[in-house]
């Protein structure tokens, strides 16, 4: 599932955004977000704590050097932070 097609048919405020990352803890994701000075920085990892204003994601070790990243709900929100749910499917093919 793509987390911008959720979207699109819900309104966008930082609490609806919340509830729905709530429903998907623990479930895989590729992230994709804005590095800064045009970089993209894409990883893989889990959803594993939504906070009041921020999100954790676990991202796989293999791929990086830090274990956990977070970002705010404003950074969805603002699409500055993209998110893609993976099913069982796609996990299956990544590997």
């Amino acid at each position: 599932m793509v987390y911008s097609e959720v979207y699109a048919k819900m309104p966008k405020t930082l609490a609806d955004i919340k509830k729905s990352l709530d429903g998907h803890l623990g479930k895989r994701l590729l992230l994709k977000a804005n590095g800064g000075r045009k970089k993209t920085v894409e990883c893989a990892g889990v959803l594993s704590e939504t906070y009041h204003a921020v999100f954790v994601v676990e991202l796989d070790q293999e791929d990086n050097a830090c274990k956990r990243v977070s970002y705010s709900y404003t950074d969805i929100l603002t699409e500055a932070v993209e998110i893609t749910f993976l099913d069982d499917a796609q996990i299956a093919i990544a590997k």
